[in-house]
């Protein structure tokens, strides 16, 4: 019997990995090192431009803030406001601090917001100014004169608009112009006393008795004057022109 040999089965070494340079390592850690700190200084130098913008705007925005606080506080000393009510307290200085804070970011937004309020402030001033003046025409309305003298305080010169408009349009020159003059002093006596009679219901209160006296031949006297005595005139001057 032939007798078979098994020859050995070689076994093959695993390869080893190529040994990894160290210079190359140490180059690639330092290029990632250096982009993560170009993006740090990037991110600073950012955030210090921003914090610096602001900086600014806060500023600016205070110094307006100051005058207009300065002129309210003007204002309201002139109608007897007390020092000591346009100082602000403790915990409104102490809540506004605190809203500060943050940052200059923060500080311009409250500065901004006091800024809406200084608007408002000034709104209320300036209506309450206006109810004054309001308040002063009301009291020293002539309601002790007589009925007719108080009266042609309103139908005087709404009555002398008229004529002038009569004469404005004869200075122009055209023809038609001068018909159209002519035409106006037929109608704006009407629209004269009409708006007198709705004047003085408007400006004068009714007496004690409640009933308010216009004095109505009186205001049609008034009001159609002027504008027959103007048209006479501007007939004339055509006629003899």
């Amino acid at each position: 019997m032939t007798e078979v040999r098994s020859t050995p089965t070689q076994r093959v070494a695993p390869e080893e990995p190529p040994p990894s340079d160290p210079v190359a390592a140490a180059w690639t850690d330092y290029l990632a090192a250096a982009r993560q700190l170009d993006g740090v200084r990037r991110g600073a130098a950012t955030a210090a431009g921003e914090q610096a913008r602001s900086v600014q705007a806060a500023r600016e925005e205070l110094t307006v803030v100051r005058a207009r606080l300065a002129a309210q506080q003007s204002r309201l000393r002139e109608r007897g406001v007390p020092t000591m009510a346009l100082v602000p307290s403790p915990p409104e200085v102490t809540v506004a601090a605190r809203s500060m804070a943050a940052g200059p970011a923060a500080v311009l937004t409250a500065l901004r917001t006091a800024r809406e309020y200084a608007d408002a402030a000034d709104g209320v001033l300036d209506a309450r100014g206006w109810v004054a003046v309001v308040g002063v025409w009301r009291a020293s309305r002539p309601e002790g004169w007589p009925d007719r003298l108080r009266n042609l305080l309103v139908y005087g010169p709404v009555a002398v608009l008229g004529p002038l408009l009569q004469v404005v349009l004869v200075l122009t020159g055209s023809g038609a112009r001068i018909a159209l003059a002519v035409l106006l002093g037929l109608v704006l006596p009407a629209v004269a006393f009409a708006v007198g009679w709705v004047g003085v219901g408007r400006f004068f209160r009714p007496g004690p008795d409640g009933r308010l006296d216009r004095t109505p031949r009186f205001g049609v006297l008034v009001c159609g004057v002027p504008a027959a005595l103007c048209t006479a005139g501007i007939l004339v001057a055509v006629l003899t022109g």
